[in-house]
């Protein structure tokens, strides 16, 4: 009988020891980002979002009980978290005032873009949060090397991958102290990563002229087309295409003369529900490249290769990774494969 229970404590003892103990995050803790330095000493209790790719990170981290306000929105929120937002206030679809953030009491707000939240800021400049007592945090990815003071949409000198936004998931869950939580979102991506990846292996357009249209301010005029390093870069570079705009610019303003002379194979037009611009609408897009004199001379446009891809992955978001399944699955339909 003793024999019995020492073996039971020994065996509940070797138990305890392998069970995993979660990592905490140790307040106060400090982070580097964007060029300043952050110190938390708890974790967040109420913060704004201002991206819809900042929000959906927070979502698939389980915080939405934590966001006080969101804004800056392109399309409809992934649709496991449709009831969640639902229930969360939204201060603008697009860019949100100073007052109307701070009026959400935040002690966080977290920005997309550091043309929202930042030196030039068009909702505030940190230091302008930092005088209330508001923490600010931007997204690894929009100033890694990139620079955003030209007053467009930046220009990244190197190309954007992945680990960028694994970056801010990472630093989001040790802010809030839900690292586990942080490891498993990044551990289940880059797993959708490597899966899309191996899904084109054998598809991929080598060197296939590509270009994205994200939008423009007046549909026959000069078109918000992707650069070379941002995310739309990184999947043609995973399937192995090619860009044909070369600049460094993030979202430069090209003329479709231009776009004529490196005749496109494939068009990747962006969707979205925003109707900023002119040309936010898909349709409107279509129309225009098969009725404008130049446009509709274009491979890409002779053939009907268009590729509908949701606008959020044309940012650095998770969503990027349907970016390169979506493209993909485009190559292949229309016979574009080597």
């Amino acid at each position: 009988m003793h024999k019995l229970v020492a073996s039971l404590t020994l065996s509940l003892g070797l138990i305890g020891l392998a069970t995993p103990v979660l990592a905490a995050t140790a307040y106060p803790l400090t982070i580097a980002n964007c060029g300043r330095e952050i110190t938390f000493d708890k974790a967040p209790s109420r913060v704004v979002s201002i991206g819809q790719g900042m929000t959906e990170i927070l979502f698939s981290l389980g915080l939405a009980d934590k966001v006080a306000g969101t804004a800056v929105w392109v399309g409809p929120v992934l649709p496991q978290y449709a009831e969640i937002n639902r229930g969360i206030q939204r201060l603008a679809d697009n860019d949100p005032s100073f007052e109307s953030v701070v009026g959400r009491e935040p002690d966080l707000v977290a920005a997309e873009f550091e043309w929202h939240v930042g030196a030039q800021g068009s909702v505030g400049k940190r230091e302008q949060f930092a005088q209330l007592g508001i923490d600010t945090y931007v997204a690894p990815a929009d100033c890694v090397a990139k620079v955003n003071t030209n007053g467009g949409d930046g220009v990244r000198a190197e190309l954007f991958t992945m680990d960028l936004v694994y970056q801010q998931i990472a630093e989001l869950a040790e802010i809030f102290d839900v690292t586990e939580r942080g490891d498993a979102l990044i551990a289940d991506l880059k797993q959708r990563e490597t899966a899309a990846r191996a899904s084109v292996a054998a598809a991929s357009g080598k060197n296939l002229p590509v270009v994205f249209w994200f939008s423009s301010k007046e549909v026959d005029g000069d078109a918000f087309i992707a650069g070379r390093n941002g995310a739309p870069a990184y999947i043609l570079r995973t399937l192995g295409a090619g860009n044909v705009v070369d600049t460094q610019e993030e979202w430069p303003l090209v003329g479709w003369e231009t776009i004529a002379d490196a005749n496109p194979a494939v068009i990747v037009i962006a969707t979205m529900d925003r109707r900023r611009y002119a040309a936010d609408n898909p349709e409107v897009k279509i129309d225009f490249l098969e009725s404008d004199p130049v446009t509709r001379e274009l491979d890409a446009v002779r053939n009907r290769r268009f590729v509908l891809m949701d606008a959020q992955a044309m940012n650095p978001t998770i969503r990027t990774i349907d970016g390169i399944e979506i493209l993909a699955n485009g190559i292949k339909t229309f016979g574009l494969s080597r």
